[in-house]
């Protein structure tokens, strides 16, 4: 299935979760994209930390983090630690990672699918992973925003004040 189809979350094939974890030790040694990081949080049943690598899109001077998955793992064990977590980009940088309500999502999902990533053009991202038509605009994102959690990044000396 899809990413952009709607439904309960899948977990990602293995070749995937391989992929991931591997772009996630390059990102975490600065070895990647300089918008490619590595999140790492605290698993929610295990304790365990977990990493994965992330996109990180700046919009309207702010930084964000989008879950092209919906609600996967990484969401999941965000949402468990109240939004503590470190992006890893050479040095670990903890971060509070705040939900913004579906309202508020679509400029970033439209920020999100108008970068590129890795080789992917924003044509490729926005047909592929939001399901809307290679060149949208923002009203493309307003009926699917719910489906995609979006995350601000606040420093964690922000967060404390």
């Amino acid at each position: 299935m899809p990413y952009r189809a709607v439904g309960r979350y899948r977990p990602p094939p293995i070749l995937h979760r391989l992929l991931s974890s591997a772009v996630a030790a390059l990102a975490a040694h600065s070895i990647s994209p300089r918008n490619t990081v590595a999140l790492e949080v605290f698993g929610r049943r295990s304790g365990r930390l977990r990493r994965t690598a992330v996109v990180v899109v700046d919009h309207d001077g702010r930084r964000f983090v989008v879950s092209l998955g919906g609600e996967s793992e990484w969401v999941r064990n965000v949402r468990a630690a109240a939004g503590n977590a470190i992006l890893h980009r050479g040095k670990p940088t903890p971060v509070c990672l705040v939900e913004l309500p579906p309202a508020e999502r679509p400029p970033v999902l439209l920020a999100y699918a108008s970068h590129r990533a890795f080789s992917r053009s924003p044509a490729y991202i926005a047909r592929n992973y939001f399901g809307v038509k290679p060149h949208p605009d923002l009203s493309d994102f307003i009926g699917i925003a719910e489906r995609y959690p979006v995350f601000v990044v606040v420093p964690e000396k922000q967060a404390e004040s």
